[in-house]
């Protein structure tokens, strides 16, 4: 069997890390598979859909490498969910409901309060055709609820392994709102019908979901998917993500903050298997490694830091040639210059700092006692051309004649020659930055 899977947003808000994971984890595992992965929106809901965030998200996936096979719309496709909704209603498991909202939540309440579980009572399953058409003729509208048969569905779930939902424990979930719109659920289940989906992959607070799904699939007499069902993210402190911190880790926003998208394809990837998310570049190599039943089903804990290790670790195996357009576009298309500071970059942008180091202007730094270092120093400066070579041939000589080493020898340079105390190798930005500069900032010059 081919293997799709979908990944289904609602249009409604920007795509933030959780959602990420999910598309990756489905993208991944169809790769891995040799089969499809769908990109569908699921946009039913008119008012707060919009075409500004179906575009927002199709950017996201783009800038991840996630391409999509094929592309639906929920919003293009209501006949046929009428047409579903005619088959249950002609087969008794779609039944029209009258209660109002206030009058379930009172239903509820007295439930809980007699210790009993708040599930629908079925009473309008009850009522006969004149006191349905009563109703109506006080101007209720039904919603309508699949009738779910009392028994208890199973199935090996691709993450989670043997999974068992009691369907007698469970409301009869509403398919239609009283307004005629479609909630998730039908329309979710005719689109994974008739697109030929085979595995359903999503957040393991849809559990419960699949049991009553399955039962739609049941009804409309199609075969039922294989379901993986993955842990929802916690925030670095060990809560649910906050809404403060998704806010912030929107895929717009991290793309914004200077991320390759790479680091958050691993991380997001290996986030919850005992596997590290160590650095990939690339999504065909990724895949390929990709093995969905390592995935855990404890918690899995979201630390920014953690996609700041791995965006740094993908930085420093990251060749000139797949950065040079970009930095030409910053005017630094040097590849001495790369691989000089790309051990020291967390973010990318971070390298117009280390080029303003060695472009200038620097205030050099020249402590007290280290002003008669410096001045041997400076005297002693190699002649050029310079090299990778001429850091050490210049300490050593300093070593030598004033018996400074360690820290004592190099932190007072680093300081007259960079105006930092930390940074990349000096062996490799001394060339750079060349020796009418330094000898300027030996001089105390910027």
């Amino acid at each position: 069997m081919t293997v799709t899977v979908r990944f289904a947003p609602s249009p409604t808000g920007k795509l933030h890390i959780g959602n990420g994971r999910a598309a990756v984890l489905n993208w991944l595992y169809a790769k891995s598979q040799g089969g499809t992965f769908i990109l569908r929106l699921d946009d039913t809901d008119r008012e707060r859909s919009t075409e500004e965030y179906a575009n927002a998200i199709q950017a996201d996936l783009a800038w991840l490498g996630l391409a999509h096979d094929a592309l639906h719309r929920q919003s293009e496709r209501f006949a046929r969910y009428d047409e579903a909704a005619e088959k249950l209603k002609a087969a008794g498991r779609l039944y029209p409901c009258y209660e109002t909202p206030e009058e379930l939540d009172r239903k509820r309440k007295r439930q809980l309060a007699r210790g009993l579980p708040p599930v629908y009572d079925r009473a309008a399953l009850e009522l006969s055709d004149e006191e349905k058409a009563a109703l109506e003729a006080e101007g209720r509208k039904p919603h309508w609820r699949f009738k779910l048969e009392p028994k208890t569905v199973g199935w090996d779930d691709l993450i989670l392994g043997p999974v068992k939902v009691d369907c007698t424990s469970l409301s009869d979930p509403v398919l239609i709102r009283a307004d005629g719109t479609y909630l998730y659920t039908l329309p979710s289940v005719v689109d994974d019908i008739e697109f030929g989906v085979t595995d359903i992959i999503r957040g393991d607070d849809h559990t419960t979901n699949t049991g009553a799904q399955m039962q739609i699939f049941e009804a409309l007499g199609a075969s039922l998917p294989r379901c993986g069902h993955h842990s929802m993210l916690i925030g670095p402190d060990g809560k649910p993500l906050s809404k403060r911190l998704l806010g912030d880790y929107t895929l717009e926003a991290v793309r914004e903050k200077g991320f390759e998208p790479m680091s958050v394809n691993c991380l997001l990837a290996l986030m919850g298997t005992a596997e590290a998310a160590e650095p990939v570049r690339a999504l065909d190599e990724l895949a390929a490694r990709f093995d969905l039943s390592k995935l855990g089903r404890g918690q899995v804990r979201f630390d920014p830091q953690d996609l700041e290790r791995v965006n740094a670790a993908i930085l420093h195996i990251t060749p000139f040639e797949d950065v040079e357009a970009r930095l030409a576009e910053r005017g630094m298309a040097s590849e001495a210059f790369w691989e000089a500071v790309r051990p020291n970059l967390t973010l990318f942008d971070g390298a117009a700092e280390w080029w303003h180091v060695i472009e200038g202007p620097v205030e050099p730094v020249i402590e007290a006692e280290d002003v008669g270092f410096i001045e041997e120093a400076l005297a002693a400066l190699p002649p050029e051309p310079w090299d990778a070579g001429t850091w050490k041939a210049w300490t050593d000589g300093l070593k030598a004649a004033t018996g400074r080493k360690g820290k004592g020898l190099f932190m007072p340079l680093r300081l007259a020659l960079t105006g930092l105390r930390h940074g990349p190798e000096l062996a490799n930005l001394l060339p750079l930055i060349g020796a009418e500069r330094a000898k300027a900032r030996l001089s105390g010059k910027n």
